[in-house]
């Protein structure tokens, strides 16, 4: 044997004598549930070296830094705690990944299926390495999604407000007068209409709401303004504000949905990620397409929507694609069409740091002004950054 070939020989067993010295000693389950988790644990055998126990949250907190080491390996199924009990495990050492949900449930689907099933299902498939995984948001990612979504409450709550009112004008044939239908310089027209005193409490209370939303909106909008004008965002909203129908709070949704744009090597990836791509079914002599998929992020398909409508009303590129779509596929799938080259354009845009050609250069420009003087305007009154 030559002396090169068995130095490569040499190096090549140091490093999988390495791989196996880091190869965590257990692999342990961590199936979270609204009062409890349920922790077990197998060896790199497969063989059971903690039973299943049921754990109160209280009593979990005892727990953990007694039972797992370092040298373990953790798999937590996504759920709204998991990001609290990743960051515990991680600042001891311990290498901790979270599970998707559907897939895992996919792969170990069984005919018996009880917490402790469970629980050493996902320690067997973390031990052979098939656990599907999530990313997990750092800390600035899920304080923006916290926000994000308070607003997404807020808004719902403001809608449904507004239909009641509109469901009340329709159910009694009334016509209402020119204006802001929902403002206060209406709520006198509101509060005189003669109805029944049911329908006037109702009306009443509905009209409180609306009062009582409005500021908490703009308290959510002023905070995502000011949070836009600091890092991580603060480099980031330049590249997405300039694509035609992006304004900031659909700028920052997209950076929330997202994260890190670096994970999606390809925009087909971001599309999937956001459940714009289409279904296919491609099997033996049959292939064909559907409707989009629907799974991925909710908030992102739904603002990519919402800015599409915007877009093809003020820009004559994306409206001469959606015109030509409508007239073959209707309005409908016309509009997701676009939404879904749009976040294509969204990821050339954010991930290559470059500038939309689509755009004109003084709308750029003027969203831009507007961005800038919107968070000057937020730190005035009060508003301090640092999300997380």
């Amino acid at each position: 044997m030559r002396q090169p070939d068995l130095l490569h020989d040499i190096a090549e067993q140091e490093v999988a004598m390495s791989k196996t010295e880091n190869r965590p000693t257990r692999f342990i389950a961590l199936d979270v549930h609204k009062h409890y988790i349920m922790a077990g644990g197998v060896n790199a055998g497969q063989e059971v070296v903690l039973k299943p126990r049921k754990l109160s949250l209280k009593q979990y907190e005892e727990w953990y830094p007694k039972e797992i080491k370092a040298s373990d390996a953790v798999v937590i199924e996504a759920t709204s705690s998991a990001w609290h009990l990743y960051d515990q495990l991680t600042v001891h050492g311990t290498t901790v990944v979270v599970a998707n949900p559907l897939l895992v449930k996919w792969i170990g689907s069984a005919p018996v299926k009880t917490d402790r099933h469970d629980t050493l299902k996902l320690a067997r498939l973390l031990a052979s390495d098939l656990v599907p995984t999530v990313w997990v948001p750092p800390a600035p990612v899920r304080a923006l999604r916290k926000l994000i979504a308070q607003r997404r409450r807020l808004i719902r709550q403001r809608t449904q407000a507004r239909n009641r009112l509109q469901s009340m004008l329709q159910e009694h044939q009334i016509e209402p007068p020119a204006g802001n239908l929902y403002g206060g310089e209406l709520r006198g027209w509101w509060v005189s209409l003669e109805l029944s005193p049911v329908d006037q409490l109702l009306i009443q209370q509905d009209l409180s709401l609306l009062e009582r939303v409005a500021p908490l909106i703009a308290e959510v909008d002023g905070l995502l303004a000011c949070e836009s004008t600091c890092e991580p965002w603060a480099s980031q909203v330049p590249y997405l504000i300039q694509q035609s129908g992006v304004g900031l709070i659909t700028a920052m949704t997209l950076l929330s949905a997202i994260g890190d744009i670096s994970r999606f090597h390809s925009p087909k990836q971001l599309v999937g990620y956001a459940g714009l791509g289409g279904r296919v079914h491609d099997s033996g002599q049959s292939h064909h397409g559907g409707g989009i998929t629907k799974q991925g992020r909710r908030e992102l398909r739904t603002a990519m929507v919402e800015a599409a409508w915007s877009a093809v009303t003020h820009n004559d590129h994306w409206r001469a694609k959606f015109t030509r779509y409508a007239r073959r596929h209707g309005e409908s799938k016309a509009i997701v069409a676009i939404a879904r080259q749009m976040l294509v354009s969204v990821w050339y845009l954010w991930h290559n740091r470059v500038v939309d050609r689509y755009s004109d250069p003084l709308t750029i420009a003027r969203s831009f002004w507007t961005w800038a003087e919107r968070g000057d305007k937020t730190m005035r009154h009060g508003l301090s950054c640092g999300m997380g």
